[in-house]
């Protein structure tokens, strides 16, 4: 199968890799870069646990074509740690012990930052929404959003 070259800049920094057709960009992100935030969950877009935002906006990256990407910005929840800080999402998410397992965790700290970045205090309604693509089998989900309903209103935990 012919390999693509794809460009774009992850988490930051610039990589250039080559592509089979139709792989994912999860798989990309996973084997290519190394960045193992992003999970394989279902891999069909319906569990959340791949998501990563492109260009700001969140996109379930298991059903995302690599050359999709292609001169494109990618963040991962391996971005949210800068300089041994933990993000104030991760925080919250600590405080209100929205982390069990910690499988859809990255998938719903990706989620929670895309509403956040653009709704710094948005509605509970607008919380459920934004992780309506995440699955979580563990928490009830009510730490979740408590978690980002927390990080929207403490001004010491708002997004950067």
């Amino acid at each position: 199968m012919p390999k693509t070259p794809v460009q774009f800049r992850i988490n930051g920094t610039d990589k250039a890799v080559f592509a089979d057709g139709g792989q994912s960009l999860l798989d990309v992100i996973r084997r290519e870069v190394g960045d193992t935030a992003p999970k394989y969950g279902c891999g069909q877009g319906t569990c959340g646990a791949c998501m990563v935002l492109i260009d700001g906006e969140p996109h379930l990256s298991c059903i995302l074509l690599a050359e999709m990407a292609d001169g494109r910005s990618i963040e991962t929840a391996s971005n949210l740690d800068q300089g041994g800080q933990i993000h104030p999402l991760q925080d919250a998410f600590m405080t209100h012990f929205a982390a069990q397992c910690g499988f859809c965790t990255p998938g719903m700290l990706m989620a929670a930052k895309a509403l956040l970045d653009k709704v710094p205090n948005p509605t509970r309604e607008q919380v459920i929404d934004a992780i309506s693509d995440n699955l979580c089998r563990c928490t009830g989900y009510e730490p979740i959003i408590n978690a980002i309903l927390d990080a929207a209103q403490n001004p010491s935990r708002r997004s950067a």
